[in-house]
């Protein structure tokens, strides 16, 4: 039977991944066990999550995912390279999934893996060392050494967000050494961090968290469903008002930071200088929009830049992320998940956790990972509302869902 794996930050989970779920599952069999890697608490775009990894899990439970696994804070904050190659690693590590489902605007595996071959070719670093000497951004510089390696078509795919991460996909596959197969669904609705001014049949995260945000759950209804608007009302969330705690937080850290504190960070750019640039709109800034128009270039992407405020405000550096992810955590599972975690303690090529305890059983990079993310669960409860007490990265352990009427 295929086992299908699927990357995701369920940022909540939303009608856009139940579609997901349903078309992978027309593609593998409709008895499929679907295993997710989820970002925990901070997500890629450089923000906290709108609820907590456990809620979001529980959601994902909810809505058709059997066995939901984290990805640890240092990938989740990652670029897209980073990104995909811990998620991959971590489906690859767990030896039970056969395929890899992810969305994309092409909906082809063929032209995203011609793209995924042209980054790998030995002759593509030259080409987008080229186009950056001239000043472009990385995303634009990229694009144009793809054109020039591989043509427009292939240099087209790399200009929207989910082509790019099923590319990355793709690398990590072919860089792990997997037997994974993939599979893409083409997107329907509206694209990722998109806002629509009418009502698609999908809605993006992104609106979608802009309604929750405003209190306005009427307008969520048909793209959460009923069950997971009434847990989200129910549980601390995230809201406008600590989202401007949160600005303060962040602020107090980057006034204290050097121009050698920067460069600690992945991607802090020293070699540009970008670190001293960063050190002087940190003493400067007195929002966080003013410091990132102190800093931004066209060189540099805004979300490169959300990404590194919120490492520094972590307390994260550049040996925070080792090679790949050094255990299986899990957030949640079904009785079906359940048997897949049977599976996976005889198959896996790595620990798999499911009581914080046992992270005491496994060696120091594994537990200075574990501590890492305590860390960054307590610095995210201090944005929820109501407040959260500190240690529960300690106290909580996976979400179970029995069943019943999927979302």
């Amino acid at each position: 039977m295929h086992t299908a794996g699927i990357v995701a930050e369920y940022n909540p989970f939303h009608s856009g991944h139940r579609y997901q779920i349903r078309r992978t599952r027309q593609l593998l069999g409709e008895d499929c066990p679907v295993v997710a890697v989820m970002s925990g608490n901070w997500v890629q775009s450089g923000a906290p999550a709108a609820a907590d990894k456990w809620v979001r899990a529980r959601l994902a439970l909810m809505g058709g995912v059997d066995l939901v696994l984290e990805l640890p804070t240092p990938w989740a904050l990652s670029s897209a390279e980073a990104f995909a190659g811990g998620a991959v690693w971590l489906l690859h590590a767990a030896g039970v999934v056969t395929h890899l489902s992810f969305g994309s605007e092409d909906g082809r595996i063929e032209p995203l893996a011609q793209a995924a071959r042209c980054l790998d070719d030995p002759a593509f670093p030259a080409l987008l060392g080229q186009a950056m000497a001239g000043g472009a951004s990385f995303a634009a510089s990229r694009q144009q050494a793809a054109e020039q390696l591989a043509g427009p078509e292939v240099g087209a795919l790399l200009s929207t967000p989910n082509n790019n991460l099923g590319v990355e996909y793709l690398r990590a596959l072919g860089r792990w050494g997997s037997s994974i197969q993939p599979v893409t669904v083409r997107r329907a609705g509206a694209g990722h961090n998109h806002f629509c001014s009418h009502r698609p049949e999908h809605l993006s995260a992104t609106q979608i968290r802009g309604l929750i945000l405003d209190g306005d759950w009427q307008s969520c209804l048909p793209y959460l469903g009923p069950q997971a608007s009434a847990l989200l009302q129910s549980v601390p969330r995230v809201t406008r008002d600590s989202l401007a705690l949160a600005q303060r937080l962040i602020l107090a850290r980057l006034r204290g930071m050097g121009g050698e504190d920067w460069a600690r960070l992945p991607d802090g750019g020293a070699g540009e200088g970008l670190n001293r640039r960063l050190a002087r709109a940190g003493r400067q800034a007195a929002s966080l929009e003013e410091f990132y128009t102190l800093v931004k270039t066209k060189r540099y992407a805004h979300a490169r830049l959300r990404r590194l405020v919120l490492w520094a405000y972590l307390g994260l550096d550049e040996t925070s992320r080792p090679q790949h992810p050094p255990y299986l955590r899990v957030l949640g599972c079904t009785p079906r998940g359940q048997e897949l975690l049977a599976r996976m303690r005889k198959e896996a090529a790595l620990p798999v956790l499911t009581k914080p305890a046992h992270i005491r059983r496994l060696g120091p990079q594994a537990q200075r990972l574990f501590y890492q993310e305590a860390r960054c669960t307590d610095l995210y409860d201090l944005l929820l509302s109501p407040l959260l007490p500190g240690g529960r990265e300690w106290r909580t352990g996976p979400e179970r869902w029995e069943g019943g009427q999927a979302l």
